[in-house]
């Protein structure tokens, strides 16, 4: 499976570089070693593939660490009203700070984020019932009143146009110079693998994780940032992807289980693929336009997510 994974993270890839409104990047002309095309595939088309590859690796580990502080396997930022909190966040930098520049709004985001994840945390714990169901829809909610604050706010400030600008979901503007706070949601990746033993054992809970001598505020607190950091990066370069880090982990889980350390490199390839692979319909499915790829992501991400619910539904009866 790890094979097949790397196969289609090549191919898409090769894909994606050669996909695109401009008729002047194809294998001849990059062999022959046309200027044009290789300015626009070092400009343009290698950029974007990169930046999706990591977004899609970013945001899947980023659903699998909060399913493990949760204990739920139907969570991720965007469930959880993270996201939301985000683009708050993102608000608030164009209200108050409109000529901030984006590294600083990025920090900005990330505390509105991390804010998100601390409050999500707090009001399930509160939750009487830990059903797989309650839990994310009780995200959900929290998104939508914050989402619905955010949205009042932007439309009497007259900000709704340039808001939904930063929100959605693609990536035609991404070029060189316009992804690069991506590879920090790329570090993020990283660290959430050298730390990946712990969010195993805080995923069997609170007492046991102390029992065994770990920190358990410590990790969640790592976690915490993790989420916001990614969350943020992809919110401030490429916008909103929903779903993508709740069906990725669920789909490698039940390949090889709940092993973090060992579902890591799997998480990350498959999400990888799969922003690649909806990528690649959303630029080819109206050529040569090009459909938001929030848009996709989001009917696929949603097929599977009822597919999901249902498999896990099914088997508790």
């Amino acid at each position: 499976m790890g094979v097949l994974i790397g196969v289609l993270l090549v191919a898409l890839s090769g894909a994606s570089l050669l996909i695109g409104a401009s008729e002047s990047v194809s294998l001849d002309a990059v062999a022959a070693g046309d200027e044009d095309a290789l300015f626009l595939l070092a400009a343009s088309r290698f950029p974007r593939t990169l930046a999706l590859v990591l977004v899609g690796a970013a945001l899947a580990i980023a659903g699998l660490i909060m399913q493990m502080l949760v204990r739920n396997k139907f969570v991720e930022p965007s469930t959880t009203g993270v996201t939301e909190f985000g683009s708050l966040g993102m608000l608030a930098a164009l209200v108050f700070f409109p000529g901030m520049p984006i590294p600083l709004r990025m920090v900005l985001v990330s505390l509105f984020a991390l804010l998100g994840t601390w409050v999500f945390l707090r009001i399930i714990r509160f939750v009487p019932v830990r059903s797989l169901v309650l839990v994310p829809l009780v995200g959900i909610m929290l998104g939508g009143v914050v989402g619905a604050v955010t949205t009042f706010f932007a439309y009497r400030l007259d900000l709704l146009q340039a808001l939904g600008t930063w929100s959605q979901g693609s990536f035609a503007t991404v070029m060189r110079g316009r992804y690069e706070l991506l590879w920090l949601a790329g570090a993020m990746v990283i660290i959430a693998w050298i730390a990946a033993d712990r969010f195993s054992v805080i995923g069997l809970g609170e007492e046991f994780a102390t029992n065994l001598g770990l920190n358990y505020r410590h990790v969640v607190a790592i976690g915490m940032v993790l989420i916001a950091v990614i969350t943020s990066a992809v919110l401030v370069t490429a916008g909103m992807l929903p779903f993508l880090g709740l069906v990725v982990p669920n789909i490698v889980s039940l390949i090889i289980g709940d092993n973090v350390r060992r579902a890591i490199p799997w998480v990350a390839g498959l999400g990888a693929v799969f922003v690649l692979g909806c990528d690649i319909v959303a630029r080819v499915v109206r050529f040569p336009y090009e459909i938001p790829l929030s848009v996709v992501v989001g009917v696929i991400g949603a097929a599977l997510f009822l597919w999901l619910l249902l498999r896990k539904g099914s088997r508790v009866h």
